[in-house]
């Protein structure tokens, strides 16, 4: 028996690929099929079963595309009512891979149909539990991403206890737990970085695991100070239940080379321009009225959260070579619209004699030079947690997951200067407040890091028992 965790960081999602005796199974597996065929090839054996623990409401999984590419059935849990072909276990079925089985447990909670996978070797030992969004390190999975039900978060929560006491809790301490995210996603408060661990210790440092803890402080605890999900959420869920377009027609429509002529005819027709080169280059020269995400970075969960159009038209520009991984990377969250590239990028456009745009943008040492003359206005997009940790004295937080709430708050004629933690999120949120119209903004270069490290900019004390921010 082999068990492979294959994690995504720029997801914050872990799938998993089990083999047995010349048969396999994936667990919530990613919407790219290759990964997984690549892994069933070089081992030699045939994918038997594809388990889905939950309707995923952050990224589109792979079920459909993975199961017609290899014959595998896609097994869900109790209450999933899947509209395509599928099987929808009971409680406590197993099913066998080669000489080891998964034992189906019914962990609602999460999402009512959210179950937990137990895997029983060859031995009829436990030895590992795949957990989903059920159990996390260090949290649990938020109680309100459950497709349209009349069920109230704190119902959702009521059920997770009890899913964790007589599911999860009752079983050996020495049982690993594999779950489905690690620090860094939307689906939980305050995951840990690691992304294994065994029961025994989750229940001594997991906060809802604690023995002593009643159902009443359990719901206070797991919905208290839950900010909204990413507006993409639902329509990812939605797309996990009702289904989705091949990834492969998906790749192909995105990864048409466009002249510039084509682009322009593409932006006059309302697609969006998505622009994931450096923050340098796109300060540099960019489209103007282009979005910057760029690729290094938090890539699918800005943009996620930020275009609200999950079916909008999107033209794009990369770092040469990557264009692929856009789109390959739009895909899994669900952004399946993209319609090409910028063929030979800025240059090319330029070439052809098209209007670009700049992003005033300057250095740490210079945005110092300048406030000590005075010029005072900061914006700091980071989230709450960073700005209350320590920040420039009398900055306006103003975290870029609002930018859409918030827009137009902004005074439009004072000079401002923007800045995030290292310079990536305040160049998404230049380019979102340029679109809008906002002419007097200034980038600060490396953001609050370059800022505190020259200590010149007064900032408030530092407190340490602020959370961060991933």
């Amino acid at each position: 028996m082999n068990v492979e965790q294959i994690y995504t960081n720029c997801l914050a999602e872990a799938a998993y690929y089990i083999t047995s005796n010349g048969e396999a199974a994936v667990i919530d597996p990613l919407r790219e099929s290759e990964p997984y065929l690549e892994r069933l090839e070089r081992d030699g054996v045939k994918l038997k079963y594809i388990f889905e623990t939950h309707y995923h409401a952050d990224f589109v999984s792979g079920h459909l595309d993975l199961a017609k590419k290899t014959g595998a059935t896609i097994v869900y849990g109790p209450n999933a009512n899947p509209v395509f072909e599928a099987h929808e276990a009971v409680d406590n079925e197993e099913f066998t891979i080669g000489d080891v089985r998964i034992r189906v447990l019914h962990t609602p909670g999460h999402t009512q149909e959210s179950s937990t996978f137990l895997l029983i070797d060859e031995n009829d030992e436990e030895r590992a539990i795949f957990t989903g969004d059920t159990l996390f390190l260090g949290d649990v999975g938020r109680p309100d991403l459950a497709i349209k039900t009349d069920l109230t978060q704190e119902d959702l929560a009521g059920m997770l206890f009890d899913s964790l006491r007589n599911k999860i809790m009752t079983l050996p301490d020495s049982i690993t737990v594999y779950p489905g995210h690690g620090a860094g996603s939307s689906c939980g408060k305050n995951l840990s970085s690691d992304t294994v661990d065994i029961l025994g210790n989750q229940k001594r440092t997991n906060y809802a695991l604690r023995e002593s803890m009643t159902k009443e402080e359990f719901i206070k605890e797991v919905t208290e100070g839950l900010a909204p999900p990413p507006q993409y959420f639902p329509e990812n869920a939605k797309m996990n239940k009702f289904g989705y377009d091949s990834v492969d027609e998906v790749m192909e429509r995105g990864m048409k080379a466009l002249t510039p002529a084509e682009v322009a005819s593409e932006i006059e027709a309302g697609a969006l321009v998505l622009d994931t080169r450096s923050a340098d280059a796109f300060a540099a020269s960019h489209i103007p009225n282009s979005m910057f995400i760029g690729i290094d970075g938090n890539f699918a969960m800005w943009v996620g959260a930020l275009i609200t159009n999950l079916k909008r038209r999107i033209v794009f520009l990369a770092p040469e070579g990557r264009e692929e991984e856009v789109v390959r990377r739009l895909a899994r969250v669900g952004y399946d619209h993209a319609v090409g590239y910028l063929k030979g990028g800025m240059e090319a456009w330029t070439a052809a004699g098209k209007e670009d745009a700049s992003t005033k943008s300057i250095s740490a040492v210079t945005f110092e030079e300048r406030y000590a003359k005075g010029e005072t206005n900061v914006v700091d997009v980071r989230k709450e947690g960073e700005y209350n940790r320590r920040h420039i004295e009398g900055a306006q937080l103003w975290p870029l997951d609002d930018i859409l709430r918030e827009m137009g708050t902004l005074d439009r004629e004072k000079q401002m200067f923007v800045h995030c933690a290292g310079g990536y999120r305040s160049m998404i949120a230049m380019s979102m407040l340029e679109a809008e119209g906002y002419t007097n903004l200034t980038n600060v270069e490396g953001g609050f890091k370059a800022i505190e490290a020259l200590n010149h900019v007064p900032l408030t004390d530092e407190v340490t028992c602020a959370s961060t921010a991933q």
